[in-house]
């Protein structure tokens, strides 16, 4: 197969290509990322042999075009978004032209190009909007649309957009929202490997004042496997929810984490809630486990585990990372 991976040195596309390359070593993988600070070469190292790296803006449309003809690309899989919630309060702007109008223009490419057999877009559990704490329900896929944050509003707009070249354009789309995602070559802004690389300098762990706020957690592999099997047997046009069920609390990651290091659970430092902050998200995966055979392999103690010793381990690729992040958490909404 001949596939486009948009965002593929991001941390869910990095370590998908890592992982496609390993099932399907015949694959031409060609990834597009535009390298904004979050964006690391590094993180394809292992792979660089095995693909072919251009960097690029989703939102160029004649780039993408030239690419998809030059390639034959059959597949592209969009992983490329700004996703950090924090930074999205910040600059709103920067999300809605990366997300919406970026998904866009590589819709308006695919929908040029001869021979595209899927358009497969990422999206998130946080477009549904959040559920209270003690809510006996999940996210279903035909739960309307509630965003409450720039972020998720943008990654909203993009999935209107990709659901709107299928009916109106035939662009063979899929698309699958995905819990939070953990695990390796994840930038050190996110949750779990913030409260990581700071613990391993004994440094304070920000942990926002609502610290009962539930996620639910999915190991990156495991996620990347959903994708491919969407990618197998999917149906062209549906949504599927790529979820575990297994859900923590921030407090429950900091503690963990701690733990896991020989950290003293001192090292927490609670600081305001950022505005809109979501309460809760989780998904119900039943379609994607019950049409197309799909289960979760990594349990999350164990994945947790495997991911703060993978941060021990790899000090050189996310030291030089820490100086790139433009959101201090828990410094912004101080004021």
């Amino acid at each position: 197969m001949r596939l486009l991976v948009t965002g593929g040195a991001g941390f869910i596309g990095s370590n998908y290509v890592h992982e496609r390359v390993a099932r399907h070593p015949d694959d031409r993988i060609v990834v597009l990322d535009a390298f904004t600070y979050a964006g690391c070469r590094e993180s394809l190292r292992d792979v660089d042999d095995h693909i072919r790296i251009v960097e690029g803006d989703i939102g160029d449309t004649e780039l993408v075009s030239s690419l998809l003809d030059e390639e034959r690309i059959e597949v592209i899989v969009n992983f490329a978004a700004e996703s950090h919630n924090s930074l999205a309060i910040i600059d709103p702007e920067r999300f809605f032209r990366t997300n919406v109008l970026g998904t866009v223009g590589l819709l308006e490419a695919a929908r040029r190009h001869d021979g595209l057999v899927r358009f497969h877009h990422v999206s998130t559990c946080e477009v549904y909007g959040d559920l209270e704490l003690d809510e006996e329900r999940a996210f279903t896929e035909d739960d309307p649309y509630r965003p409450r944050t720039p972020y998720n509003a943008s990654k909203a707009g993009a999935d209107h957009a990709v659901r709107a070249y299928h009916l109106t354009y035939g662009v063979p789309i899929t698309i699958t929202n995905c819990a939070n995602n953990y695990g390796p070559y994840q930038f050190p802004e996110k949750v779990i490997p913030l409260f990581v690389t700071r613990a391993l300098r004994d440094a304070p762990l920000p942990m926002y004042a609502s610290k009962e706020n539930r996620r639910e957690w999915i190991h990156v592999r495991d996620h990347a496997a959903a994708i491919d099997r969407v990618l197998e047997a999917g149906t062209v046009g549906e949504t599927y929810h790529v979820g575990t069920g297994v859900e923590r609390s921030i407090e429950q990651i900091a503690t963990s984490v701690l733990d896991l290091l020989g950290k003293p659970r001192s090292l927490i430092e609670v600081v305001p809630d950022r505005p809109s902050h979501d309460r809760r998200y989780v998904l119900d995966s039943t379609k994607l486990r019950t049409s197309l055979g799909w289960e979760p392999t990594v349990a999350f103690d164990e994945g947790l585990a495997s991911t703060v010793a993978w941060y021990v381990e790899h000090p050189e690729w996310w030291e030089p990372l820490l100086g790139r992040a433009p959101v201090v958490e828990g410094e912004a909404w101080r004021r």
